[in-house]
């Protein structure tokens, strides 16, 4: 700075220490206030954000285990249907062998309680069997949804159909069902199981949720077969402009979302997933207000908290100006410096990205933290194809907008708050993942390459006449043979193999990398 900087600087502080010191003590009880204010709105909003991490993790293991019951559920019921069809083909439909399946059929709806019951009708529709023992003579299925669509499709699978009240118990049931082929291939009738709603109803229940909590199980165009809180109006109705369905769904099977119900008008986060072997989604969903009740409470504690100790300092300031007001000013410049300089030292100038260090830091604590919880993480290690010819050719101001760019779009990639991008050095980048297993690396590493390949930047040293980016990842639980370094290499060995393999691709370490 030269000498009339500095004589510029002087002359700005002669003002403030010549200001009358009640000025004075109401500028720096106006600072620390500030401070004090700030730094609680992050704590209460970091607060905030980590209950809802935690929701969602809860929301989606509890959607995982209510899709592996409703598939465990329609199994059953299925290999149910299965051995009556193969009794039907085989052992025929005289009266001894109607009466011999229809004991055994009783015997697996008693010990099967999701059953309600098990039938078969002939071609026309009429009751030929039913675990009931009952059939009435003028009983006719014909008009069913099920009935016509195996009349309709040959396939002899399962078929699962919408939510309907049984013909003879009233009650509400959830229809699977079987075709039943003549000799010739021919169209000879349906076997039908009928799931129990209050058995989903009981498993629903069995959860222990917030009144407002919600669980649904609906075929995937989003009517509703099972829903808690039930009710008989809920029963049947579509889901499918629900954000769930219309904006979720249709973009990955499984995930979560705070979305607001179209049924109830209650604003939930949900825990969806649909299922792998049935057209079924089930999601688990916990109330906003239910899930940030506790931190409300917390809130408002702390906003006291915050209150009086604002009024403390005004009072304590006043007291003391005369001996804390430079020191004060001092200490505020120091904090600012300090920041921007961490800022700095913590971030690469070019791409704003973390820079070696950072990476070298929050490497060395997760890995820690990883070995003590035994849990996995993963490295993706990334390189622009074909940079050196991309500097030779378009120039090194167009090599750092290449940079940029591709490091804005790895950045926009990342969804988890403690998933970190660096720019590892030159052209190559990498990004921690703490937490994650292979299976979230490698789909990560093809969104980031998709997206890359999606900015359609012209390359004209690259086959594809774009830039496009090769990625290596690999993923381990730290222990004795899995150490920082390992990481660090495998994922750099499977980067090569990517790139030895044609460039523009992820892949994983296999050991032969």
């Amino acid at each position: 700075m030269s000498s009339h900087d500095d004589d510029n600087s002087v002359d700005r502080v002669k003002p403030i220490k010549r200001a009358p010191v009640l000025w004075l003590a109401v500028i720096a009880i106006f600072l620390v206030c500030v401070s004090i204010v700030t730094f609680n709105v992050w704590q209460l909003e970091h607060a905030k954000n980590h209950e809802l991490y935690q929701a969602e993790i809860a929301t989606s293991n509890l959607s995982k285990s209510l899709a592996q019951q409703a598939e465990d559920t329609f199994d059953e019921a299925d290999v149910v249907l299965i051995d009556l069809v193969e009794r039907i083909e085989n052992d025929g439909l005289g009266p001894a062998q109607i009466r011999r399946i229809e004991r055994l059929l009783a015997k697996h709806v008693v010990e099967a309680h999701q059953l309600q019951g098990v039938f078969y009708f002939d071609r026309t529709g009429r009751w030929i069997i039913s675990s009931f023992g009952i059939k009435p003579a003028s009983a006719n299925n014909s008009d069913r949804e099920y009935f016509q669509y195996h009349q309709q499709n040959t396939n002899l699978g399962p078929h699962i159909g919408r939510a309907v009240r049984s013909r003879t118990t009233n009650d509400w049931v959830i229809p699977i069902s079987r075709r039943v082929n003549d000799k010739s291939g021919n169209f000879d009738g349906v076997v039908l199981a009928t799931l129990n709603m209050k058995y989903f109803d009981q498993f629903f229940d069995s959860f222990n949720m917030d009144n407002k909590g919600a669980i649904f199980l609906s075929m995937t165009d989003g009517t509703i077969l099972a829903r808690r809180p039930f009710t008989d109006d809920v029963i049947g109705k579509s889901l499918a402009k629900g954000q769930v369905f219309s904006d979720y769904l249709s973009k990955s099977t499984s995930g979560t979302a705070m979305v607001t119900s179209i049924i109830d008008k209650v604003t939930r986060l949900y825990g969806y997933r649909q299922l792998e072997k049935y057209p079924l989604v089930v999601a688990a969903a916990i109330s906003e207000e239910s899930l940030l009740d506790e931190w409300r409470q917390n809130s408002f504690k702390s906003i006291i908290i915050i209150i009086s100790a604002v009024m403390a300092n005004i009072l304590f300031g006043i007291l003391l100006v005369q001996q804390i007001r430079f020191g004060l000013q001092a200490e505020a410049k120091m904090r600012i410096a300090q920041s921007s300089l961490e800022k700095l030292a913590l971030q690469d100038s070019l791409t704003g990205l973390s820079n070696r260090r950072h990476f070298d830091q929050v490497l060395n604590v997760e890995f820690r933290r990883s070995e003590r919880k035994k849990a996995p993480l993963s490295l993706i290690m990334l390189d622009i194809d074909f940079f050196k010819s991309f500097n030779d050719n378009y120039g090194h101001y167009a090599g750092d907008h290449c940079i940029v760019a591709v490091a804005d779009t790895l950045r926009a990639c990342l969804n988890r708050a403690g998933d970190l991008a660096v720019r590892y050095g030159g052209e190559e980048m990498a990004v921690f993942l703490p937490e994650n297993d292979a299976v979230g690396a490698f789909a990560l590493a093809e969104k980031i390459r998709l997206a890359v390949v999606a900015k359609q930047m012209p390359h004209g040293d690259n086959p594809l006449g774009i830039v496009t980016v090769s990625l290596g990842c690999y993923t381990c639980v730290p222990g004795d043979e899995n150490t920082i370094v390992t990481l660090i290499q495998r994922a750099d060995a499977a980067l090569y193999s990517a790139k030895k393999a044609g460039r523009n691709r992820s892949m994983t370490f296999d050991g032969d990398a």
